[in-house]
Protein backbone atom coordinates (compact mmCIF):
# COMPACT_ATOMS: atom_id res chain seq x y z
CA UNK A 1 0.00 0.00 0.00
CA UNK A 2 1.49 3.55 -1.13
CA UNK A 3 1.54 6.33 1.14
CA UNK A 4 -1.41 8.96 1.14
CA UNK A 5 -0.91 10.70 -2.12
CA UNK A 6 0.21 14.51 -1.28
CA UNK A 7 -0.91 16.17 -4.61
CA UNK A 8 1.15 16.96 -7.75
CA UNK A 9 1.93 20.26 -7.03
CA UNK A 10 3.38 19.95 -3.78
CA UNK A 11 5.97 17.68 -4.78
CA UNK A 12 7.25 20.13 -7.15
CA UNK A 13 10.83 21.82 -6.71
CA UNK A 14 9.09 25.12 -6.85
CA UNK A 15 6.48 24.50 -4.84
CA UNK A 16 8.68 22.95 -1.79
CA UNK A 17 11.40 25.25 -2.03
CA UNK A 18 8.94 28.62 -2.00
CA UNK A 19 7.03 27.18 0.89
CA UNK A 20 9.69 26.23 2.77
CA UNK A 21 11.31 29.37 1.76
CA UNK A 22 8.07 31.44 3.35
CA UNK A 23 8.13 29.37 6.75
CA UNK A 24 11.66 30.24 6.44
CA UNK A 25 11.48 33.59 6.05
CA UNK A 26 8.60 34.40 8.41
CA UNK A 27 10.30 32.53 10.76
CA UNK A 28 13.74 34.91 10.17
CA UNK A 29 11.41 37.60 10.44
CA UNK A 30 9.70 36.80 13.96
CA UNK A 31 13.51 35.51 14.96
CA UNK A 32 15.54 38.33 13.88
CA UNK A 33 12.68 41.12 15.99
CA UNK A 34 12.55 38.26 18.64
CA UNK A 35 16.71 39.13 18.64
CA UNK A 36 16.01 42.84 18.85
CA UNK A 37 13.94 42.55 21.82
CA UNK A 38 15.74 40.17 23.67
CA UNK A 39 19.00 42.38 22.67
CA UNK A 40 17.00 45.35 24.44
CA UNK A 41 16.05 43.43 27.54
CA UNK A 42 19.19 41.88 28.53
CA UNK A 43 21.83 43.95 27.15
CA UNK A 44 25.05 42.87 25.02
CA UNK A 45 26.96 41.06 27.80
CA UNK A 46 23.71 38.72 28.16
CA UNK A 47 23.43 38.28 24.91
CA UNK A 48 27.51 37.10 24.93
CA UNK A 49 26.46 34.47 27.93
CA UNK A 50 23.49 33.18 25.85
CA UNK A 51 25.64 32.62 23.24
CA UNK A 52 28.25 30.60 25.18
CA UNK A 53 25.89 27.80 26.04
CA UNK A 54 24.33 27.25 22.09
CA UNK A 55 28.03 25.77 21.12
CA UNK A 56 27.06 22.86 23.43
CA UNK A 57 23.72 22.78 22.29
CA UNK A 58 25.04 22.28 18.82
CA UNK A 59 27.74 19.66 19.93
CA UNK A 60 25.06 17.56 21.51
CA UNK A 61 23.15 17.88 18.50
CA UNK A 62 25.29 16.80 16.50
CA UNK A 63 26.28 13.68 17.83
CA UNK A 64 22.78 12.44 18.57
CA UNK A 65 20.40 14.35 15.73
CA UNK A 66 22.31 15.68 12.56
CA UNK A 67 23.31 12.22 10.88
CA UNK A 68 19.24 10.85 12.04
CA UNK A 69 17.91 13.77 10.29
CA UNK A 70 19.57 12.70 6.82
CA UNK A 71 19.22 9.40 7.14
CA UNK A 72 15.76 10.06 8.04
CA UNK A 73 15.08 11.82 4.74
CA UNK A 74 16.94 10.21 2.61
CA UNK A 75 15.58 6.65 3.26
CA UNK A 76 12.14 8.28 3.39
CA UNK A 77 12.44 8.88 -0.21
CA UNK A 78 13.80 5.57 -1.16
CA UNK A 79 10.61 3.69 0.52
CA UNK A 80 8.36 7.07 -1.08
CA UNK A 81 8.90 6.06 -4.18
CA UNK A 82 9.11 2.24 -3.56
CA UNK A 83 5.29 2.69 -1.87
CA UNK A 84 6.23 1.48 1.32
CA UNK A 85 4.53 3.17 3.54
CA UNK A 86 4.91 1.03 6.55
CA UNK A 87 9.00 1.30 6.11
CA UNK A 88 8.73 5.18 6.60
CA UNK A 89 7.24 4.37 9.81
CA UNK A 90 10.23 1.44 10.54
CA UNK A 91 12.31 4.39 9.82
CA UNK A 92 11.11 7.52 11.84
CA UNK A 93 10.72 4.79 15.18
CA UNK A 94 14.35 3.62 14.28
CA UNK A 95 15.58 6.96 14.30
CA UNK A 96 13.84 7.88 17.55
CA UNK A 97 14.95 5.03 19.25
CA UNK A 98 18.81 6.18 18.02
CA UNK A 99 18.32 9.38 18.96
CA UNK A 100 17.24 8.46 22.99
CA UNK A 101 19.79 5.82 23.10
CA UNK A 102 22.84 8.33 22.32
CA UNK A 103 21.33 10.97 23.97
CA UNK A 104 20.79 9.54 27.07
CA UNK A 105 24.43 8.51 28.36
CA UNK A 106 25.37 12.07 27.41
CA UNK A 107 22.79 13.93 29.14
CA UNK A 108 23.97 12.24 31.85
CA UNK A 109 27.54 13.32 31.50
CA UNK A 110 26.22 16.62 30.90
CA UNK A 111 24.44 17.16 33.99
CA UNK A 112 26.74 15.22 35.98
CA UNK A 113 29.62 17.18 35.11
CA UNK A 114 27.92 20.58 34.36
CA UNK A 115 29.93 22.84 37.01
CA UNK A 116 33.87 22.11 35.10
CA UNK A 117 32.23 22.32 31.99
CA UNK A 118 30.42 25.71 32.76
CA UNK A 119 33.86 26.98 34.56
CA UNK A 120 36.75 25.49 32.71
CA UNK A 121 35.53 25.24 29.21
CA UNK A 122 32.78 27.72 28.72
CA UNK A 123 34.39 29.85 30.96
CA UNK A 124 31.90 31.50 33.27
CA UNK A 125 30.40 29.80 35.74
CA UNK A 126 27.00 31.45 34.96
CA UNK A 127 25.77 29.47 32.14
CA UNK A 128 25.29 25.94 34.23
CA UNK A 129 21.78 26.67 35.24
CA UNK A 130 21.23 27.40 31.26
CA UNK A 131 23.56 24.16 30.36
CA UNK A 132 21.42 21.93 32.07
CA UNK A 133 18.31 22.84 31.14
CA UNK A 134 19.22 22.43 27.62
CA UNK A 135 19.55 18.76 27.67
CA UNK A 136 15.37 18.19 27.72
CA UNK A 137 15.42 21.05 24.48
CA UNK A 138 17.99 19.09 22.74
CA UNK A 139 15.62 15.61 23.25
CA UNK A 140 12.36 17.39 21.65
CA UNK A 141 14.63 19.40 19.28
CA UNK A 142 15.51 16.04 17.80
CA UNK A 143 12.40 14.24 18.32
CA UNK A 144 10.99 17.27 15.98
CA UNK A 145 13.51 17.24 13.63
CA UNK A 146 13.55 13.37 12.70
CA UNK A 147 9.90 14.12 12.06
CA UNK A 148 9.98 16.97 9.62
CA UNK A 149 12.90 15.21 7.74
CA UNK A 150 10.59 11.85 7.17
CA UNK A 151 8.00 14.81 5.93
CA UNK A 152 10.39 16.13 3.60
CA UNK A 153 11.67 12.50 2.64
CA UNK A 154 8.19 11.98 1.16
CA UNK A 155 7.63 15.46 -0.36
CA UNK A 156 5.23 16.48 2.12
CA UNK A 157 6.16 20.39 3.50
CA UNK A 158 3.27 21.71 4.51
CA UNK A 159 3.10 19.89 7.80
CA UNK A 160 6.64 21.01 8.71
CA UNK A 161 6.04 24.32 7.70
CA UNK A 162 2.90 25.25 9.50
CA UNK A 163 4.73 23.76 12.67
CA UNK A 164 8.10 25.84 12.12
CA UNK A 165 6.09 28.64 12.22
CA UNK A 166 3.87 28.47 14.84
CA UNK A 167 7.48 27.18 16.64
CA UNK A 168 8.96 30.56 15.89
CA UNK A 169 6.28 32.61 17.44
CA UNK A 170 5.38 30.59 20.38
CA UNK A 171 9.15 30.80 21.74
CA UNK A 172 9.24 34.74 20.89
CA UNK A 173 5.98 34.96 23.13
CA UNK A 174 7.63 32.47 26.22
CA UNK A 175 11.05 33.73 25.66
CA UNK A 176 10.36 37.10 25.81
CA UNK A 177 7.46 36.81 28.48
CA UNK A 178 9.21 34.74 30.81
CA UNK A 179 12.11 37.41 30.97
CA UNK A 180 9.78 40.22 31.26
CA UNK A 181 8.11 38.77 34.33
CA UNK A 182 11.55 37.96 36.08
CA UNK A 183 13.84 40.47 35.12
CA UNK A 184 15.76 41.75 36.44
CA UNK A 185 17.74 38.96 37.80
CA UNK A 186 21.78 37.85 38.04
CA UNK A 187 23.22 36.55 34.76
CA UNK A 188 22.78 32.54 35.45
CA UNK A 189 19.18 33.05 36.30
CA UNK A 190 18.41 35.60 32.65
CA UNK A 191 20.12 32.55 30.38
CA UNK A 192 18.11 29.75 32.08
CA UNK A 193 15.11 31.20 31.92
CA UNK A 194 15.70 31.68 28.33
CA UNK A 195 16.18 28.10 27.84
CA UNK A 196 13.26 27.43 29.82
CA UNK A 197 11.14 29.21 27.04
CA UNK A 198 12.95 27.42 24.19
CA UNK A 199 11.70 24.04 26.26
CA UNK A 200 7.99 25.13 25.91
CA UNK A 201 8.35 25.99 22.12
CA UNK A 202 10.02 22.47 21.70
CA UNK A 203 7.29 20.97 23.49
CA UNK A 204 4.86 21.99 21.07
CA UNK A 205 6.89 21.14 18.05
CA UNK A 206 7.41 17.93 19.19
CA UNK A 207 4.04 17.17 19.69
CA UNK A 208 2.74 18.54 16.98
CA UNK A 209 4.90 16.75 14.01
CA UNK A 210 4.16 13.40 16.39
CA UNK A 211 0.50 14.06 15.65
CA UNK A 212 0.54 15.40 12.14
CA UNK A 213 3.13 12.34 11.34
CA UNK A 214 0.12 9.70 12.28
CA UNK A 215 -2.36 11.79 10.73
CA UNK A 216 -0.68 12.20 7.29
CA UNK A 217 1.19 8.86 7.16
CA UNK A 218 0.30 6.52 9.53
CA UNK A 219 2.30 4.49 12.44
CA UNK A 220 3.94 0.91 12.94
CA UNK A 221 3.14 -1.55 15.67
CA UNK A 222 5.72 -1.93 17.85
CA UNK A 223 5.74 -5.80 16.66
CA UNK A 224 6.18 -5.10 13.38
CA UNK A 225 9.28 -6.75 11.66
CA UNK A 226 12.16 -3.87 10.97
CA UNK A 227 13.35 -4.38 7.32
CA UNK A 228 16.40 -6.12 7.04
CA UNK A 229 19.41 -4.00 7.24
CA UNK A 230 17.29 -0.95 8.31
CA UNK A 231 20.01 -0.11 11.45
CA UNK A 232 22.97 -0.98 8.40
CA UNK A 233 21.58 2.01 6.07
CA UNK A 234 20.86 4.48 9.06
CA UNK A 235 24.46 3.98 10.45
CA UNK A 236 25.81 3.70 6.85
CA UNK A 237 24.39 7.81 6.41
CA UNK A 238 24.03 8.99 9.95
CA UNK A 239 27.84 8.51 11.00
CA UNK A 240 29.77 9.94 8.57
CA UNK A 241 27.15 13.03 8.48
CA UNK A 242 27.00 13.22 12.42
CA UNK A 243 30.93 12.31 12.85
CA UNK A 244 31.36 15.65 10.32
CA UNK A 245 28.56 17.31 12.49
CA UNK A 246 30.43 16.98 15.82
CA UNK A 247 33.75 17.76 14.52
CA UNK A 248 32.88 21.05 12.74
CA UNK A 249 30.59 22.01 15.99
CA UNK A 250 33.59 21.33 18.24
CA UNK A 251 35.58 23.90 16.30
CA UNK A 252 32.70 25.94 15.64
CA UNK A 253 32.23 26.01 19.99
CA UNK A 254 36.00 26.32 20.32
CA UNK A 255 36.15 28.99 17.97
CA UNK A 256 32.83 30.53 19.97
CA UNK A 257 34.55 29.72 23.58
CA UNK A 258 38.03 31.49 22.21
CA UNK A 259 36.82 34.62 20.89
CA UNK A 260 36.32 36.40 24.27
CA UNK A 261 39.02 35.13 26.18
CA UNK A 262 41.33 36.14 23.19
CA UNK A 263 39.72 39.32 23.24
CA UNK A 264 40.80 40.11 27.15
CA UNK A 265 44.23 38.65 26.08
CA UNK A 266 44.50 41.51 24.25
CA UNK A 267 43.72 44.00 26.48
CA UNK A 268 39.73 44.25 26.48
CA UNK A 269 38.17 43.66 29.75
CA UNK A 270 35.86 40.94 30.53
CA UNK A 271 32.62 43.12 29.93
CA UNK A 272 33.92 44.18 26.86
CA UNK A 273 34.77 41.38 25.52
CA UNK A 274 31.59 39.85 26.26
CA UNK A 275 29.69 42.81 24.72
CA UNK A 276 31.85 42.66 21.23
CA UNK A 277 31.19 38.76 20.83
CA UNK A 278 27.51 39.74 21.91
CA UNK A 279 27.37 42.25 19.03
CA UNK A 280 28.64 39.99 16.50
CA UNK A 281 27.28 36.93 16.74
CA UNK A 282 23.73 38.17 18.29
CA UNK A 283 23.68 41.15 15.88
CA UNK A 284 25.38 41.78 13.10
CA UNK A 285 25.67 37.81 11.85
CA UNK A 286 21.78 37.75 11.94
CA UNK A 287 21.03 40.42 10.35
CA UNK A 288 23.01 39.04 7.68
CA UNK A 289 21.69 35.51 7.63
CA UNK A 290 18.01 36.42 7.63
CA UNK A 291 18.38 36.08 3.16
CA UNK A 292 19.36 32.68 3.89
CA UNK A 293 16.13 31.25 4.70
CA UNK A 294 15.78 30.80 0.96
CA UNK A 295 18.66 28.37 0.92
CA UNK A 296 18.16 26.40 3.73
CA UNK A 297 14.80 25.65 1.77
CA UNK A 298 16.42 24.44 -0.78
CA UNK A 299 19.19 22.63 0.73
CA UNK A 300 15.88 20.43 2.36
CA UNK A 301 14.16 19.85 -0.70
CA UNK A 302 17.11 19.37 -2.87
CA UNK A 303 18.64 16.33 -0.50
CA UNK A 304 15.43 13.92 -1.55
CA UNK A 305 15.35 15.36 -5.13
CA UNK A 306 19.11 14.33 -5.79
CA UNK A 307 18.41 10.67 -3.39
CA UNK A 308 15.63 9.75 -5.73
CA UNK A 309 17.16 10.69 -9.27
CA UNK A 310 20.52 8.73 -8.22
CA UNK A 311 18.66 5.98 -7.02
CA UNK A 312 17.09 5.31 -10.40
CA UNK A 313 20.03 6.51 -12.30
CA UNK A 314 18.83 9.72 -13.53
CA UNK A 315 22.16 11.53 -13.58
CA UNK A 316 21.14 13.93 -15.88
CA UNK A 317 17.98 15.45 -14.22
CA UNK A 318 20.21 15.85 -10.92
CA UNK A 319 22.51 18.02 -13.08
CA UNK A 320 19.59 19.69 -14.49
CA UNK A 321 18.30 20.14 -10.64
CA UNK A 322 21.57 21.16 -9.07
CA UNK A 323 22.18 23.67 -11.73
CA UNK A 324 18.62 25.39 -11.25
CA UNK A 325 19.46 25.53 -7.49
CA UNK A 326 23.45 27.18 -7.98
CA UNK A 327 21.59 30.07 -9.93
CA UNK A 328 18.72 30.47 -8.04
CA UNK A 329 21.45 30.41 -4.88
CA UNK A 330 23.05 33.33 -6.91
CA UNK A 331 20.12 35.38 -7.67
CA UNK A 332 19.31 35.74 -3.63
CA UNK A 333 21.64 35.77 -1.74
CA UNK A 334 23.97 38.76 -4.01
CA UNK A 335 21.30 41.06 -4.19
CA UNK A 336 20.72 40.90 -0.35
CA UNK A 337 24.25 41.08 0.63
CA UNK A 338 24.84 43.93 -1.44
CA UNK A 339 21.40 45.58 -0.61
CA UNK A 340 22.38 45.13 3.24
CA UNK A 341 26.03 46.42 2.72
CA UNK A 342 24.17 49.48 1.67
CA UNK A 343 21.98 49.71 4.58
CA UNK A 344 23.12 47.23 6.91
CA UNK A 345 24.69 50.47 9.10
CA UNK A 346 21.70 52.46 9.55
CA UNK A 347 19.29 49.00 9.84
CA UNK A 348 21.45 47.58 12.87
CA UNK A 349 21.51 51.02 14.61
CA UNK A 350 17.81 51.38 14.20
CA UNK A 351 16.81 47.75 15.14
CA UNK A 352 19.64 47.58 18.37
CA UNK A 353 20.55 50.85 18.90
CA UNK A 354 23.81 49.65 18.23
CA UNK A 355 26.02 51.27 16.09
CA UNK A 356 28.88 48.62 16.12
CA UNK A 357 25.67 46.31 14.66
CA UNK A 358 27.18 47.69 11.17
CA UNK A 359 31.23 47.05 11.90
CA UNK A 360 32.64 45.44 9.32
CA UNK A 361 29.30 44.23 7.40
CA UNK A 362 30.94 44.26 3.98
CA UNK A 363 33.43 41.27 5.00
CA UNK A 364 31.24 39.64 6.53
CA UNK A 365 28.53 39.70 3.70
CA UNK A 366 31.47 38.27 1.64
CA UNK A 367 31.69 35.45 3.85
CA UNK A 368 27.44 34.75 4.08
CA UNK A 369 27.55 34.08 0.20
CA UNK A 370 30.53 31.78 0.51
CA UNK A 371 28.64 29.91 2.91
CA UNK A 372 25.81 29.63 1.38
CA UNK A 373 27.27 28.44 -1.67
CA UNK A 374 29.30 25.94 0.60
CA UNK A 375 25.36 25.00 2.50
CA UNK A 376 23.85 23.86 -1.10
CA UNK A 377 26.65 22.16 -2.46
CA UNK A 378 26.81 20.15 1.12
CA UNK A 379 23.47 19.28 0.45
CA UNK A 380 23.67 18.29 -2.91
CA UNK A 381 26.70 15.58 -1.64
CA UNK A 382 24.67 14.65 1.01
CA UNK A 383 22.01 14.18 -1.79
CA UNK A 384 24.37 12.28 -4.18
CA UNK A 385 25.03 9.82 -1.78
CA UNK A 386 28.81 11.54 -0.88
CA UNK A 387 28.12 12.10 2.85
CA UNK A 388 32.36 10.87 3.28
CA UNK A 389 33.38 13.94 0.76
CA UNK A 390 31.14 16.63 2.09
CA UNK A 391 32.23 15.45 5.83
CA UNK A 392 36.20 16.27 4.63
CA UNK A 393 35.29 19.43 3.17
CA UNK A 394 33.55 20.90 6.15
CA UNK A 395 36.61 19.90 8.58
CA UNK A 396 39.12 21.43 6.39
CA UNK A 397 37.25 24.39 6.45
CA UNK A 398 35.56 24.67 9.76
CA UNK A 399 39.60 24.18 10.74
CA UNK A 400 41.33 27.23 8.82
CA UNK A 401 38.29 29.39 10.65
CA UNK A 402 39.86 28.19 14.05
CA UNK A 403 43.31 28.41 13.02
CA UNK A 404 42.18 32.19 12.12
CA UNK A 405 40.63 32.83 15.11
CA UNK A 406 43.48 31.13 17.32
CA UNK A 407 46.62 33.62 15.14
CA UNK A 408 44.79 37.02 14.99
CA UNK A 409 41.97 37.58 17.31
CA UNK A 410 44.48 37.89 20.57
CA UNK A 411 46.56 40.16 18.38
CA UNK A 412 45.06 43.66 19.62
CA UNK A 413 45.62 45.44 15.98
CA UNK A 414 43.71 42.69 14.76
CA UNK A 415 41.00 41.54 17.24
CA UNK A 416 37.55 40.68 15.80
CA UNK A 417 38.82 41.22 12.25
CA UNK A 418 41.12 37.89 12.34
CA UNK A 419 37.85 36.08 12.93
CA UNK A 420 35.99 37.90 9.91
CA UNK A 421 38.61 37.34 7.86
CA UNK A 422 38.64 33.82 8.78
CA UNK A 423 35.23 33.57 8.09
CA UNK A 424 35.12 34.37 4.47
CA UNK A 425 38.40 32.67 3.82
CA UNK A 426 37.19 29.23 5.35
CA UNK A 427 33.81 29.67 3.87
CA UNK A 428 35.38 30.07 0.07
CA UNK A 429 37.36 27.29 0.61
CA UNK A 430 35.20 25.07 1.82
CA UNK A 431 32.50 25.96 -1.21
CA UNK A 432 35.43 25.10 -3.46
CA UNK A 433 36.35 22.11 -2.19
CA UNK A 434 31.99 20.92 -2.36
CA UNK A 435 32.45 22.11 -5.88
CA UNK A 436 35.01 19.84 -6.97
CA UNK A 437 33.51 17.21 -5.59
CA UNK A 438 29.87 17.53 -6.71
CA UNK A 439 31.40 17.88 -10.17
CA UNK A 440 33.55 15.10 -9.37
CA UNK A 441 30.06 12.68 -8.68
CA UNK A 442 27.66 13.89 -11.51
CA UNK A 443 30.18 15.40 -14.11
CA UNK A 444 28.30 18.87 -13.48
CA UNK A 445 29.55 21.17 -15.77
CA UNK A 446 29.41 25.60 -14.00
CA UNK A 447 27.05 27.83 -16.20
CA UNK A 448 29.10 31.04 -15.13
CA UNK A 449 26.47 33.40 -16.98
CA UNK A 450 23.45 32.34 -14.91
CA UNK A 451 25.31 31.25 -11.66
CA UNK A 452 27.89 34.02 -11.43
CA UNK A 453 28.13 36.71 -14.73
CA UNK A 454 24.08 37.70 -14.41
CA UNK A 455 23.11 38.37 -11.23
CA UNK A 456 26.44 39.85 -9.96
CA UNK A 457 26.08 42.10 -12.37
CA UNK A 458 22.31 42.86 -11.64
CA UNK A 459 23.77 42.90 -7.70
CA UNK A 460 26.36 45.10 -8.41
CA UNK A 461 24.11 47.90 -10.39
CA UNK A 462 21.82 48.11 -7.39
CA UNK A 463 24.13 48.41 -4.88
CA UNK A 464 25.43 51.23 -6.81
CA UNK A 465 21.95 52.78 -7.32
CA UNK A 466 20.72 52.20 -3.91
CA UNK A 467 23.49 53.40 -2.55
CA UNK A 468 23.27 57.01 -4.59
CA UNK A 469 19.53 57.01 -3.66
CA UNK A 470 19.88 56.01 0.03
CA UNK A 471 22.24 58.93 0.84
CA UNK A 472 19.59 61.15 -0.79
CA UNK A 473 17.43 59.95 1.39
CA UNK A 474 18.90 60.46 4.46
CA UNK A 475 20.30 63.96 3.20
CA UNK A 476 16.80 64.71 2.40
CA UNK A 477 15.71 64.46 6.21
CA UNK A 478 13.41 61.31 5.66
CA UNK A 479 13.96 59.08 8.61
CA UNK A 480 15.82 55.73 8.24
CA UNK A 481 13.46 53.33 8.59
CA UNK A 482 11.39 54.87 5.71
CA UNK A 483 15.25 55.36 3.94
CA UNK A 484 15.60 51.83 4.08
CA UNK A 485 12.62 50.41 3.34
CA UNK A 486 12.45 53.02 -0.51
CA UNK A 487 15.95 51.63 -1.21
CA UNK A 488 14.87 48.20 -0.36
CA UNK A 489 12.12 48.40 -2.76
CA UNK A 490 13.86 50.11 -5.33
CA UNK A 491 16.70 47.57 -5.61
CA UNK A 492 14.53 44.74 -5.55
CA UNK A 493 12.67 46.31 -8.78
CA UNK A 494 15.65 47.07 -10.32
CA UNK A 495 17.26 43.74 -9.60
CA UNK A 496 14.65 41.97 -10.92
CA UNK A 497 14.80 44.42 -14.25
CA UNK A 498 18.27 44.06 -14.92
CA UNK A 499 17.86 39.95 -14.59
CA UNK A 500 15.13 40.29 -17.00
CA UNK A 501 17.24 42.48 -19.44
CA UNK A 502 19.65 40.00 -19.34
CA UNK A 503 17.37 36.75 -20.11
CA UNK A 504 17.30 35.27 -16.75
CA UNK A 505 13.71 33.47 -16.17
CA UNK A 506 12.06 32.01 -13.33
CA UNK A 507 12.32 28.35 -15.74
CA UNK A 508 16.06 29.25 -15.31
CA UNK A 509 16.21 29.01 -11.63
CA UNK A 510 13.77 26.28 -9.89
CA UNK A 511 11.56 25.53 -12.69
CA UNK A 512 7.86 24.29 -12.29
CA UNK A 513 7.99 20.35 -13.43
CA UNK A 514 8.13 17.60 -10.99
CA UNK A 515 11.49 16.48 -10.42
Amino acid sequence: MGVKPVGRRSGTMMYGTMLLTFSGLFGQIVGFFYRIVLARLIGPEMMGLYQLIMPVYSVLSSITTVGLTVAASALSARCQAKGDKMGICQVRRSCLICLVCLLAPLAVLTAAFSDPISVYILGDARTRTGLVLLLPCILLTGIENIQKHCFFGVGMVRPPAFSEMAEQVIRAVAVLGLLILCLPMGGEGTVGVIVVGMVVCEVFSAATLTLLFRRCIGSCAPCYPRPAGLWREIGRIALPVGSTALLGNLMGSANAILIPQLLVKGGKTAGEAMSDFGVINGMTIPMLLMPTAFIGALGLVLVPKLAQAVAVNKRKEAREQLSRVMAATSCVLLPCMALLVVIGPALGQLLFKDARAGEMILPLAVGVIFTGYQAVLGSALNGLGKQSAAAGNMLLSDGVQLAFTYFLVGDPNIGLKGYVTGLWVSSLLGAWLNWRSVRKAIDLKGQTFSWAVAPGLGAVLMALCCRLLFGHLLDAGLHAAASCLITAVFGAVLYLVALQAQGIRRSDLLGSKEG
